[in-house]
């Protein structure tokens, strides 16, 4: 039998199924529906675990509608070291810039949570892991500062893994303090800090602002610490590191963060801690910052 005879058999690809229907979980591994995920705030239905989530969801889901109004979005990242890496940092920026359609990592502004008015920040890790340059230091610090002097409740949202990021070199490093130096002077008025740390919260963000908070939340799950799991195995070297180690869960029985908050009950709580502990802050203008550096 001539093998030519033998009719090619192609198989059509089946309608109605639509790419990303499907997505899996971080956390347990299995596929989940991505509408049910998208329906419970970006987490697992089966499991609970938190997907991490852009600026713009968070926004939506902590603050009420329409009363987020951005700040300092004119502050812009440049290269002054000339950075070189496999790319340089300018072609690095870029890129990113593109993908997300951020300036740099963080976003802050005004706002309101179920009616209490605030000063809101965060890092978005999909920039470059949420890492901390010149930018995300400098809007941290105005966004304190702001607080400061509008006697107003702060609330940060911590979702940097990268740390300060070393194409900066030594400006980058010098956000930690000058971040936390604002922290200390607002918080000494009398100022509410309450810092949210998400999966990850990690480097130079967590050294500094993101662990000064006068209350400290927690999303379940979330990788906090300053520097990963592999890192502090390699460092210990024959010792083994505790199950869990560097998870929200071992670092509230540990007594470094305050709760664990699920993220469908995180604005009820923040509410409340605001309605129950405000500020005790006068509105005033604060001590002028060192220049940006």
């Amino acid at each position: 039998m001539a093998w030519d005879n033998f009719k090619k058999i192609t198989f059509r690809k089946k309608k109605g199924i639509s790419d990303g229907l499907w997505i899996k979980c971080n956390g347990c591994g299995n596929m989940v529906y991505k509408k049910r995920v998208e329906e419970k705030l970006h987490v697992c239905p089966e499991c609970n675990y938190h997907f991490p989530i852009s600026y713009e969801n968070r926004i939506q889901f902590l603050l009420d509608e329409n009363s987020f109004e951005e700040r300092f979005r004119n502050l812009e990242p440049t290269d002054p070291l000339g950075f070189k890496g496999l790319k340089s940092y300018s072609e690095r920026l870029a890129k990113a810039q593109k993908a997300t359609g951020l300036r740099d990592a963080a976003v802050v502004g005004s706002g309101r949570i179920k009616g209490h008015d605030i000063m809101f920040a965060m890092t978005d890790s999909r920039f470059m892991m949420g890492s901390m340059g010149s930018v995300v230091g400098e809007k941290i610090t105005r966004i304190t500062e702001a607080a400061h002097e509008a006697g107003m409740p702060l609330v940060i949202v911590c979702g940097s893994g990268g740390g300060a990021r070393m194409d900066e070199g030594m400006i980058s490093l010098m956000q930690m303090a000058k971040t936390s130096a604002a922290m200390g002077r607002y918080k000494e008025a009398g100022g509410l800090f309450i810092s949210v740390l998400t999966n990850p919260s990690m480097g130079g963000a967590m050294a500094s602002f993101a662990s000064l908070g006068d209350f400290i939340l927690a999303e379940p799950k979330s990788l906090i610490g300053l520097a990963g799991p592999r890192v502090w195995q390699s460092t210990v070297q024959n010792q083994k590191i505790p199950e869990g180690f560097q998870t929200s869960e071992f670092m509230l029985e540990h007594g470094l963060i305050d709760m664990i908050v699920n993220r469908s009950e995180m604005r009820d709580v923040i509410s409340q801690i605001i309605q129950f502990c405000p500020p005790r802050i006068k509105a005033q203008a604060p001590e002028p910052a060192l220049a940006a550096v």
